[in-house]
């Protein structure tokens, strides 16, 4: 099942937790490009972590940021109505608790 998503479309819920969703103003093709560009230094990241390079784990670590930057999942927020960024908390605390518990299926979620 696909995460649930916040109903203002900022964070998807992963067992229980919010994390920030990427920038919906990114252009398709610019979004399917920094997404592949993560998930090739994810896959780095892993290989350099196998085989103890160091070195590589960073380098693979510095582009993942980058990647995440880019997409707006990290770094400064892409709203503007000056609502704090809640990546990390709890989706049944905080703003989102009253439509977290409002929602009969947390597909899969772990609260």
């Amino acid at each position: 099942m696909s995460p649930l998503v916040t109903p203002d479309g900022r964070y998807l819920v992963v067992r229980g937790r919010l994390w920030r969703r990427a920038d919906p103003r990114l252009p398709e093709d610019e979004r399917a490009r920094l997404t592949r560009e993560l998930m090739a230094a994810r896959r780095d990241k892993g290989a350099a972590v196998r085989r103890g390079d160091d070195a590589a784990r960073e380098d693979a670590r510095r582009r993942v940021e980058a990647a995440k930057r880019a997409l707006g999942e990290r770094g400064p927020v892409w709203w503007d109505d000056g609502a704090p960024d809640l990546t990390r908390h709890l989706a049944r605390t905080g703003p989102y608790a009253d439509w977290y518990a409002s929602v009969d299926d947390h597909s899969g979620q772990n609260s």
